[in-house]
């Protein structure tokens, strides 16, 4: 007789459904377990033996045969572990098998038959509501990650005697409850306030916050550069309810999801310039989302840009324009989400004090070979190029006595509130939801210029010798100006402004 219970398999960030199927026969007293195995799947029969003698089942010297179906889908993880243990249990009698009909289990165990955590839980349990399953018994560490997930009753077990009891109808398998969820709140994170001075970079990044515009500083040591990237997520708009599963399930996938509720404020990433690709991009053994997919629909910031390897940096490409990462692998192929901004930061030299002639050590070349590690096609994907100058102890002790209200965190996020809404109104029933979003024909569309602004640009186009991406990152970013600046037409101050932007990048690399 075969018992049959559902389970999952990860495959990037989405959950495919494995069904467990368990046969016990006569025959040479053995368990083969079959259905296109990893090792550490292959491995569970050993822990599954072991767990169950030591709660106290006593398995017969007969023939088990284990099956996850579909034999074609690669099966890796140790999520096998409960649900091959639940229908063994099934298939010596313990309880009847009927109760497992419309139900999904997934869970690691010890071998003393603890139920021990897994990866990717909040996915799963999304595929078994799709499929219509009826409730979940989870490890009780995944219980609240699960319960994220309407429609469908999640059990939590911390070991192989309470699903047991649970599956015999003598325990009601209840969670404990769990705390309340904690929302972001605003204000709750650093303020923009604290930044003295630095008036140039905090306009900055309120346009790219607007717009979702990637972002490079260029400033001397001590600035404030890492300062102001950490206050950035604090402007962004709030995440709403489909991001933050979005975001959920790359951090459940990567088993980073703490407390298990739903990701509530927007990440920031900020890897040490030594991370690798594979550590940027994700990969492995069994694919998992790297540092890019993690600061999905958040900020990724790179200090010291330059001291990152070329190929890490290469890496960023594709997910800038595609909004998503891909791993191939002879097997499958893996699709992780990476829809970021882009806030980087470097010296302008070596030393950090050029283009000032008596402070600064380096030679052009020097300079030059610096600057270099950024490489053009990396710097077409910048929309903004920002400037910051050293602080004097005077403007920091004037700043510190009267902190400007107009550039602290609560202000700039209020008008970067009402900049999206215009571009939500402008954009409904588009694809794209931000300025910095639109292609050639929506720039068409929504970036209509005056002949006097028209005349301008024809004549900057020719005399700086603008590319056309450059020429139409100019006009989105004029667009998300005049978005903060509450008009409809994009005018001459709008684009001399993104203009600004341009130039700054062209009197380091032009």
């Amino acid at each position: 007789m075969v018992i049959s219970v559902s389970t999952g398999v990860l495959c990037g960030i989405e959950s495919r459904t494995v069904t467990v199927e368990v046969d016990v026969s006569s025959g040479l007293p053995q368990m083969e377990m079959v259905g296109s195995l990893s090792g550490e799947v292959r491995e569970a029969q050993l822990r599954v033996r072991v767990a169950l003698k030591n709660a106290g089942v006593s398995i017969p010297p007969q023939r088990i045969t284990v099956n996850l179906a579909p034999a074609s889908l690669h099966k890796e993880g140790t999520q096998y572990d409960l649900p091959i243990a639940a229908a063994l249990l099934a298939a010596l009698g313990y309880f009847p098998k009927e109760r497992l009909e419309g139900v999904f289990i997934a869970g690691e165990l010890g071998l003393d038959g603890e139920v021990k955590p897994v990866c990717g839980v909040l996915p799963m349990v999304l595929e078994a509501r799709r499929m219509g399953l009826k409730e979940c018994i989870l490890p009780k560490a995944n219980a609240r990650e699960g319960r994220v997930v309407s429609g469908i009753d999640i059990v939590g077990s911390g070991s192989l005697d309470e699903m047991l009891a649970y599956l015999r109808g003598e325990s009601s398998g209840s969670v404990e409850p769990e705390e309340e969820e904690r929302k972001g709140e605003e204000g709750a994170s650093e303020d923009f306030a604290d930044l003295y001075g630095q008036e140039g970079v905090k306009r900055a990044m309120e346009i790219a916050a607007a717009g979702f515009h990637n972002l490079l500083m260029i400033a001397p040591p001590g600035a404030g550069k890492t300062m102001a990237a950490r206050r950035l997520p604090g402007i962004l708009p709030p995440i709403t309810e489909e991001e933050a599963l979005e975001v959920s399930k790359i951090y459940s996938v990567a088993g980073l999801l703490e407390g298990g509720g739903l990701i509530r404020e927007r990440p920031f990433v900020a890897p040490h310039h030594s991370a690798t690709v594979q550590a940027l991009a994700g990969g492995g053994k069994s694919p998992h989302p790297g540092l890019i997919s993690r600061a999905h629909k958040g900020v990724l910031f790179l200090d010291e840009v330059v001291h990152f390897s070329s190929a890490a940096l290469e890496v960023l490409r594709q997910p800038l324009e595609d909004k998503k990462v891909m791993i191939a692998r002879a097997s499958a192929s893996y699709e992780f989400p990476a829809e970021f901004m882009l806030v980087a930061a470097l010296n302008p030299c070596p030393c950090g004090n050029y283009p000032d002639p008596q402070r600064c050590r380096c030679s052009q070349e020097q300079v030059r070979r610096y600057l270099g590690r950024l490489s053009g096609p990396l710097l077409d994907r910048i929309d903004m190029c920002v400037e910051m100058g050293r602080i004097s102890l005077q403007e920091y002790r004037r700043r510190g006595q009267s902190k400007k209200a107009e550039y602290g965190s609560a202000a700039m996020r209020e008008r970067v509130l009402k900049a999206r809404a215009r571009q939500e109104e402008r954009f409904a029933g588009e694809e794209i939801r931000f300025n910095a979003q639109m292609g050639v024909k929506e720039i068409g569309r929504f970036v209509m210029l005056g002949e006097r602004e028209q005349s301008y640009m024809d004549t900057v186009y020719e005399s700086l010798h603008l590319s056309l991406r450059s020429y139409h990152r100019v006009l989105k970013l004029a667009r998300t100006i005049a978005d903060l600046d509450g008009i409809e037409e994009v005018g001459r101050s709008q684009l001399q402004e993104a203009l600004c932007y341009r130039s700054v990048e062209d009197r380091y690399w032009g």
